[in-house]
């Protein structure tokens, strides 16, 4: 097993890339702490993908709330699990509120969720997995959450792109990009072997670093 030599590590990509999964695993591996976005805990998410502009403003605000209490938590060390692995960062909330929000309610938002990203933990690395949109459109059929038969084609283009412009730009911790377009790492014991040796080997130090899978 690569040896680790990373606190807190956060994996992030568009919904239906996989990171969930990618963290359940890696966790498994290094016997680290899992911490899992709160998504179904969110009472106006199902609202949200049936009327977008009715229900942005309170989903948003509800993922804001739970994500803080999240990252409060990370500060928490477990002794016998050094590691923390999550599925998101706390930045990329605001991918989602500039996308769904009304200017006037945007810029409460922003008054709230800058207060907050101020005291949020930063991942020692953050691997992005970048995906195709017709990938991450399979993955969630196959996946079949009720609520998000209502997802459409055309949010989710907005979201690939507004993911990929905000990575493209992000400078808060070492980045690893894996183009995970064409490859199975739940199912695919060799792929996952090869993204958790390119984590752990040596440890993540250039700014930007992209992998792909063979």
């Amino acid at each position: 097993m690569p040896v680790n030599s990373y606190d807190y590590i956060a994996i992030e990509g568009v919904i239906g890339a996989g990171k969930t999964s990618l963290a359940r695993l890696l966790s498994d591996r290094q016997n680290a702490r899992l911490v899992l976005e709160e998504f179904e805990e969110n009472p106006f998410l199902p609202k949200f993908y049936e009327d977008r502009e009715r229900y942005a403003f309170q989903t948003q605000l509800s993922f804001l709330a739970s994500r803080f209490n999240q990252q409060q938590k990370l500060f928490n060390k477990d002794l016998f699990q050094e590691l923390v692995i999550s599925d998101y960062i706390f930045e990329k909330d605001r991918i989602f509120a500039r996308l769904n929000l009304s200017d006037d309610e945007l810029s409460l938002y922003d008054k709230i969720f800058h207060i907050m990203s101020g005291i949020s933990a930063k991942p020692d690395l953050l691997v992005y997995i970048q995906c195709s949109v017709d990938r991450l459109l399979s993955n969630i059929a196959l996946r079949g959450r009720p609520y998000e038969r209502n997802i459409e084609a055309d949010y989710l283009i907005e979201l690939h792109d507004a993911y990929n412009h905000f990575f493209h730009h992000y400078t808060q911790s070492p980045i690893l990009i894996i183009n995970a377009s064409e490859i199975d790492f739940v199912n695919n014991a060799s792929h996952l072997d090869y993204i958790e040796e390119q984590i752990f080997k040596a440890s993540v130090k250039e700014a930007r670093t992209y992998i792909t899978p063979k």
